[in-house]
């Protein structure tokens, strides 16, 4: 599974630690997300995409 998190989160101009603030992630979570190590569970994509004010479809994506 890809991911658009490190992206959208940049946009922002946020640093790991402030979306896990806003999301109530741990940073280290974050981290393992954007680098792919980490899939999250449903609710924590719903977490950080709603912190990035996204949509779980637009921030991972499926590869089938």
């Amino acid at each position: 599974m890809d991911n658009l998190v490190k992206q959208c989160r940049k946009k922002k101009y946020w640093s790991q630690a402030e979306l896990a603030i806003k999301s109530g992630i741990s940073q280290a979570t974050i981290s393992d997300i954007e680098r792919k190590r980490y899939i999250p569970r449903v609710d924590i994509a719903l977490r950080v995409a709603k912190a990035l004010n996204s949509t779980v479809e637009e921030l991972f994506i499926l590869e089938i």
